[in-house]
């Protein structure tokens, strides 16, 4: 174990060889982010070939073995067969006095065009200042999902052998370009590779998300599930001039049903659905208290004139460990511009539960199904009623006292002077779940990229100072986990 004095002096060295070769990483970055690699838009398939075999050979050029695993092919609704990119599975060091830390992280993005709303042209990236004069942007497609988080992982492992210094843990990596296309493959790998490939890693860290601040670091511990359901009524199209009036309407049966789900309030009114949601305890609403959240900030952010609660925590509650429910669209409606006077014959409702720990997902949908079917019934309509389940994930919870996440609070403390937020994501993380599930090893999500960055929208981008802050805390991150073991 090293002493405090010879750790620092060692950060030091470590954090001027990063600031000195930022221009370096950021070319690194320009040259990632002009590969469309794009794996919804099945024309660019070739595109997300070219980015794994670029990202293998950024791999190989660290010294690790590199092994592009071919996962076959898939079949798009067309019909049409495309080739899956393979998965790199990296390996580099071998020390069994070591740790071993794996990193996953994805090379494939959503799409983007100049002409949806882009300022700069998504595939070239463009350094403009920020708002404040102090921080330069990084705009492109990938800059913060989720090309600058791999390869800030890549240089601050570069960074060490650079230096000639000796790695303080071993490194995997597992990188994917299929992730904004739902992963396909990857379960099934994870699963034949978990008594090989997982056999001898400890720690599994994810960098996909973001802080909850446009300042502030954080770790992230948690993700909500979430369960999307179809509930379809109705038979065939019918004149409303000749039918109107007498006949149950299947879209008036539908409305009532998507009615009666939820209240003025947000909250949900499916009996029993609260029922199994964890108990808040003292030390998690603690982690609450101290989280920085610009409430007015975060509405103006959203565009909506107020919130349906009044403070930080109740916003925060409610977005994180409670349920929610969202209703998404109607299939099969008249949608277009003008009238058309038909009463349409099948309709489908499409809503989803974002679901937490511990609610069971087989549970949640006997009481959904229990709870539209007792609503139809009172409606005594003859139209048929089905409800199904198409998609759902589980929710994903770590613990904020784990080793992994003691470390990486000792290293963001290290390089940006303050203790992160412990915060929990809304959204639906299926990896971290899927790794935790599969290899049962501890899973962290340790973001670099701020609230503001907006992955997936137009302008996507990533500060300068957190692309290379957030290499130095990858760096730091490698040697607090080494003085654990």
């Amino acid at each position: 174990v090293m002493s405090c004095s010879s750790s620092s002096a060692l950060e030091m060295e470590i954090f001027q060889y990063i600031d000195a070769h930022q221009s370096d990483f950021i070319k690194d970055l320009k040259e990632w982010v002009a590969v469309e690699s794009d794996s919804v838009q099945p024309h660019l398939r070739k595109e997300v070939m070219r980015m794994m075999a670029l990202a293998a050979d950024r791999l190989a050029a660290l010294g690790a073995t590199v092994n592009l695993v071919n996962l076959g092919s898939h079949q798009l609704p067309d019909g049409q067969v495309l080739p899956l990119p393979s998965v790199i599975l990296g390996e580099l060091g071998k020390d069994p006095q070591n740790p071993t830390v794996c990193f996953y992280g994805h090379v494939d993005v959503q799409p983007a065009k100049k002409e949806d709303g882009w300022n700069t042209d998504p595939y070239t990236l463009t350094e403009i200042d920020g708002v404040h004069l102090f921080i330069r942007n990084l705009y492109g497609r990938g800059a913060t999902d989720n090309k600058g988080p791999v390869l800030a992982w890549i240089n601050a492992v570069e960074t060490f052998r650079a230096l000639k210094l000796a790695m303080p843990v071993n490194f995997k990596f597992i990188i994917e370009g299929m992730e904004e296309a739902g992963s396909l493959g990857l379960e099934k790998l994870l699963e034949e590779e978990n008594q090989s490939f997982f056999s001898d890693v400890d720690y599994i860290v994810i960098s996909d998300n973001l802080w909850l601040s446009n300042k502030k670091p954080a770790l992230t511990y948690g993700s909500r599930g979430n369960a999307c359901f179809f509930v379809e009524c109705g038979s065939k199209d019918l004149h409303s001039g000749t039918f109107g009036g007498i006949i149950h309407e299947p879209l008036l049966d539908l409305i009532a049903l998507l009615d009666s789900l939820v209240d003025s309030t947000g909250r949900i009114q499916i009996p029993g659905i609260y029922g199994s949601v964890a108990a808040l305890t003292e030390e998690e609403r603690k982690l609450y208290e101290s989280i920085e959240f610009d409430l007015e900030e975060h509405r103006i952010n959203c565009g909506v004139k107020k919130f349906l609660y009044g403070t930080k925590e109740e916003i925060l509650l409610h977005l994180w460990r409670y349920p929610s429910l969202s209703i998404h669209g109607i299939e099969g409606a008249f949608h277009e511009p003008g009238i058309k006077t038909v009463i349409p014959a099948k309709v489908i409702g499409k809503f989803s539960i974002r679901q937490v720990p511990h609610m069971d997902l087989s549970v949640v949908k006997q009481q959904v199904v229990e709870h539209l079917e007792g609503v139809f019934s009172k409606r005594n309509s003859p139209n048929k009623l089905k409800v199904s389940m198409p998609l759902c994930a589980k929710p994903w919870l770590a613990d904020v006292n784990d080793l992994l996440y003691k470390a990486a609070r000792r290293a963001i403390k290290t390089v940006f002077g303050e203790d992160p937020d412990f915060i929990r994501d809304g959204s639906t993380v299926p990896i971290a779940r899927m790794f935790q599930t599969i290899t049962q090893k501890s899973v962290m999500m340790l973001p670099i990229g701020a609230a503001d960055d907006g992955e997936h929208s137009q302008n996507e981008k990533i500060s300068r100072r957190n692309y290379i802050e957030g290499t130095k805390l990858f760096a730091a991150f490698f040697l607090e986990i080494s003085k654990l073991h």
